[in-house]
């Protein structure tokens, strides 16, 4: 009987190194990525102006795309827009059209979009991973093989 006690003691004393273990190593993963003061993302890491050059294949037509877009970012999930989109190196009819819709941003910076298009046709959705702080976005379309790169644009002057 005592040995049954002594056993039951070490499995739960090496029950409890095994979590405790897998607790610091997961606080020590957290923490190399999410340097010291550095939040994890949300919605509100997105905030203000993006210029956003979107290029790519519209599959199954085939046709090349080359958009670039100007994108306000509200902090709380949705976003205006208006963009300048060439279709297999067509112009458009509209110069700058307006676009509007939502956003969600997950703690690991990962997130995904879904952007209104004309009454009547499904929303345009793509993913997203938010980069150097929230300075860059990187993104693919759903459905087709496009991609494109957003930059925050400056508001201070300090360069000029």
């Amino acid at each position: 009987m005592h040995r049954n006690c002594a056993s039951k003691r070490m499995s739960v004393g090496l029950a409890t190194l095994v979590i405790c273990t897998l607790w610091v190593t997961g606080s020590w993963a957290w923490a190399t990525d999410h340097p010291k003061g550095e939040k994890p993302c949300s919605n509100q890491t997105l905030s203000g102006d993006y210029g956003t050059l979107i290029e790519g294949t519209i599959l199954p037509a085939g046709l090349t795309l080359r958009t670039l877009t100007l994108v306000h970012y509200d902090g709380q999930g949705k976003f205006t827009g208006k963009d300048f989109v060439v279709v297999g190196g067509n112009p458009p009819a509209e110069e700058w059209r307006l676009s509007s819709g939502t956003y969600s941003v997950n703690p690991d910076c990962t997130g995904s979009a879904l952007v209104d298009v004309a009454p009547g046709s499904p929303p345009l959705g793509y993913h997203f991973i938010i980069v150097k702080g929230g300075r860059e976005i990187l993104l693919v379309v759903n459905g087709s093989a496009i991609r494109g790169v957003a930059h925050k644009v400056d508001d201070d002057d300090s360069d000029k």
